[in-house]
């Protein structure tokens, strides 16, 4: 008795279903992989919340005004120190700070660039960095020389400070964060005796 046709084309019908075992094996590795991944992700969200890191900061303590000079010729010298404070709020990691620099200005005229090596901030400490910046003969436009004139009068004068540092902290063994922190303000002083006018000058971050 012949084969039935209509049973052997079922049987191979059945044959070509079957998958591949590599197939199989690249489908565990991929769940293992993405369970994986789930957990690492779980496990920095809890470390996150548990250690509740903060963002290091960069701004300025103090400064004084030590020198301020221009002539009738509208040539500028000026000398300023100051002080600035790279702070880490963070309790259970370390900090460090690198690629640090900061351009001190007036009326957009370049006065000097503030730069650091990298350096580490222990916890929920800080550290301050001293800085005496001394510009070159500037010579002042017209519209500079009278705005100078104007500082004087009015006893106020301000610098433009802007930058920008590098942040970085571990949290534990998951791993690195790391912030770029941007800083733009001006330093605002009384020129009669160089005092300092206190105001909010730190750093953002992105």
């Amino acid at each position: 008795m012949p084969p039935n046709p209509m049973f052997k084309k079922r049987l191979n019908h059945s044959h070509h279903n079957r998958t591949h075992p590599l197939v199989w094996l690249a489908a565990i590795i991929c769940t293992v992989f993405a369970i994986a991944a789930i957990i690492a992700g779980i496990a920095a969200f809890i470390g996150y919340i548990v250690i509740h890191p903060r963002i290091p900061t960069v701004s300025v303590s103090s400064a004084h005004l030590n020198l301020l000079r221009n002539n009738l010729a509208g040539i500028f010298q000026t000398q300023v120190s100051i002080v600035v404070r790279a702070q880490n709020g963070n309790g259970r990691a370390h900090a460090s700070f690198s690629d640090m620099l900061f351009k001190l200005s007036y009326q957009e005229q370049a006065i000097a660039f503030l730069r650091s090596d990298p350096f580490k901030v222990e916890k929920n400490s800080s550290r301050y960095l001293n800085y005496v910046v001394e510009s070159s003969s500037i010579p002042l436009t017209p519209q500079q020389m009278a705005e100078m004139t104007n500082s004087w009068q009015r006893n106020l004068i301000g610098f433009d400070l802007k930058g920008s540092a590098r942040t970085q902290w571990r949290l534990g063994r998951l791993g690195s964060v790391k912030f770029w922190c941007h800083l733009e303000c001006t330093l605002k002083f009384h020129p009669l005796n160089g005092s300092y006018i206190p105001s909010r000058c730190t750093t953002e971050s992105k």
